[in-house]
């Protein structure tokens, strides 16, 4: 478990956008892992079974204060939170235009783009996470990446919203 701690605070991070409420999320993921470690089915996978439960912890966290639309709102108005001393790289630029990008696709084709991208899982790893079938999963990452290829090009509005699956 420990070696997963960097991923576990990476993906909190991602998913809080704050620092010290991404270490409470890691901290509490590990505790309720301990405390219902006999849950875990030996022989499947450690790491999607951590996620799973950092992830439903911050859900239930967001849906208990009923904000989660207008934190993500808040988030994808103003991306560029974080203040950085020094100038500014192309390298920097780069990175808070894709930010800015990745804000502004849904919720779900977002999280989906991380958890295959970013965490580097499989997609059954991360259709367990999302608790949805491998299929969806597929899909939400393939269009999460047309939606971002579109928006990197400047040409999103050509783009139909369409259902989740």
């Amino acid at each position: 478990m420990l070696t997963l701690l960097p991923s576990l605070r990476a993906f909190s991070r991602f998913l809080s956008r704050d620092a010290a409420l991404a270490d409470d999320l890691v901290q509490e993921t590990v505790m309720r892992a301990l405390s219902k470690a006999e849950q875990f089915e030996a022989g499947t996978n450690l790491k999607a079974w951590l996620f799973c439960i950092l992830r439903n912890f911050f859900l239930e966290q967001t849906r208990r204060r009923n904000r989660e639309q207008e934190v993500l709102s808040d988030y994808a108005a103003s991306p560029d939170r974080v203040t950085h001393s020094g100038p500014v790289t192309q390298e920097r630029a780069a990175i808070r235009e894709l930010d800015h990008f990745l804000w502004r696709l849904s919720p779900l084709l977002r999280e989906a783009l991380v958890l295959i991208g970013a965490q580097e899982m499989t997609y059954e790893d991360a259709a367990l996470v999302c608790g949805v079938t491998v299929g969806t999963m597929k899909t939400r990452v393939s269009r999460a990446r047309a939606h971002l290829q579109a928006l990197l090009e400047g040409t999103e509005g050509g783009l139909e919203p369409s259902a989740e699956p």
